[in-house]
């Protein structure tokens, strides 16, 4: 499940107390949950998985296409491949001209876009209801037909790489995530940048981008999610007819992903950037999405980061006034992953002061976890995301489409719900030392290019759980 970040208003979060306070108390204090997801899931004979749910509220649907591709399914030295294909699957098919998808899109008063991620590509559309069939017609002939020629390719890697030196490389702190993972991780895809290095896409060949769409954008490798105003019987029928026309695979789709071993010692590691401000990050290694332990790591999260009364907001900046700004959690994702927690040094404090800080609060839920009031509050809030998610046809479909094809059981979608509810102190506190050691985690200081030595070493054993 994804969280959901709320701007809110003054009016808007005094509603959003009432409504928490009223969301906790069902029958002896019971969690209110939200209405379950109605829908039907087949695979049609070319291997796509479709998921339809009928909504009725609205004359839209929204449709989407998740291909269980994302950069961790690149080769090393071949990054940025699934997010150059985010542009790729735009720029023209047989029967489609470039850009001219979202321009059709658009002119039936619909919206389109897509997003890439370490662990999927996904492309979607929301049109009125009766424009369903031109959508499914879209996707199908981008799936089969997908035009890909030297120039295409070339302008679009120009596109692709321009776009990383606006948010990565010419942006403070753009290259925060990519500096923990490639120190975190040692053999993991995950350390790979969503986006691509430079010196990859430079390296890459037409001849190895068409080979990579011939692998992984196929029906077998597809979840088409269908989630508004439709009858599902005429839903399935057309995409029969246009998707299901999609030739299938002969390809076996490579799924041996290398998994970094258990990490013995603590690193510490200390980088030069020409940022603003220092920056101290705090990982741990943990586990994948769905596995039990996962839940657990969810609620610290909220308990962590989660807006102005989390912990690490509390301390570090309204109390100690030791860090402008904090953030963190976990990225828990399909294969192992990490969590880690990042704090901006305040002028006139040292890396070291922060460091401290920010371990002290991963030792303060080994030793003593957290209150009642912490939990419920957790609690609560995953409850709100939860309904939130449930707002928009766009929302539901994402909710079963990872189910689907990242728990790879479509009941995770309603399941999960009860699943958190359920989590309790104990839970937060065992999964707190299991992971949180110091021998698991990854203490990285970057500092601005003028400064002349890295900070002075953690006083020895600091931070550390009982060694085994």
């Amino acid at each position: 499940m994804r969280s959901t970040v709320l701007r809110t208003t003054p009016l808007a979060a005094a509603l959003a107390l009432v409504a928490g306070l009223l969301l906790a108390a069902g029958p002896a204090g019971a969690m209110v949950r939200p209405p379950k997801l109605v829908y039907q899931e087949t695979t049609l004979p070319n291997g796509l998985t479709v998921v339809l749910s009928e909504d009725h509220s609205t004359p839209i649907v929204n449709v989407q296409v998740w291909y269980h591709v994302g950069s961790k399914d690149e080769q090393k030295g071949r990054t940025g491949f699934a997010h150059l294909f985010e542009h790729l699957m735009f720029q023209g098919s047989k029967n489609v001209a470039p850009d001219q998808l979202t321009s059709m899109i658009s002119g039936i008063g619909g919206r389109s876009n897509a997003y890439t991620t370490q662990d999927v590509t996904v492309f979607w559309e929301t049109v009125p209801s009766q424009y369903l069939p031109l959508a499914l017609w879209l996707e199908a002939d981008r799936m089969a037909t997908l035009r890909i020629d030297k120039g295409t390719f070339e302008k679009e890697r120009a596109v692709v790489e321009e776009e990383r030196r606006l948010r990565i490389d010419n942006q403070p702190y753009g290259s925060l995530s990519e500096l923990i993972d490639e120190n975190a991780y040692t053999v993991s895809p995950y350390r790979h940048p969503v986006i691509g290095s430079m010196k990859d896409l430079d390296a890459a060949t037409v001849e190895e981008v068409r080979d990579f769409y011939h692998t992984y954008y196929v029906p077998s490798n597809a979840t088409l999610v269908l989630v508004g105003d439709f009858d599902s019987a005429q839903a399935l029928a057309d995409v029969r007819k246009y998707l299901g026309r999609v030739p299938p695979s002969t390809r076996p789709i490579p799924r041996d992903y290398p998994v970094d071993p258990p990490q013995t010692k603590e690193r510490q590691v200390t980088v030069h950037e020409s940022w603003p401000l220092p920056v101290v990050a705090v990982a741990y290694h943990i586990t994948y999405d769905g596995n039990p332990d996962s839940y657990p790591l969810y609620v610290i999260s909220k308990v962590l980061s989660d807006g102005d009364s989390s912990r690490l907001y509390q301390d570090l900046v309204y109390k100690k006034g030791i860090a402008l700004a904090t953030f963190g959690g976990g990225e828990i994702m399909e294969e192992p992953s990490l969590f880690y927690a990042v704090a901006i040094v305040q002028p006139g404090h040292t890396t070291a002061e922060v460091t401290r800080a920010l371990l002290d609060e991963f030792n303060r839920l080994k030793t003593s976890g957290i209150t009642a009031h912490e939990l419920e509050r957790a609690k609560n809030q995953l409850a709100r995301d939860y309904s939130i998610a449930r707002e928009s046809d766009q929302q539901k479909a994402e909710q079963l489409a990872h189910a689907v094809v990242i728990h790879h059981d479509i009941r995770t979608a309603d399941g999960e719900f009860d699943i958190f509810m359920h989590v309790s102190r104990a839970d937060v506190q065992r999964v707190a030392q299991k992971y949180f050691t110091r021998q698991n985690r990854l203490v990285l200081t970057v500092l601005p290019s003028a400064a002349a030595a890295p900070p002075a070493a953690l006083p020895a054993g600091h931070g550390a759980s009982p060694q085994p």
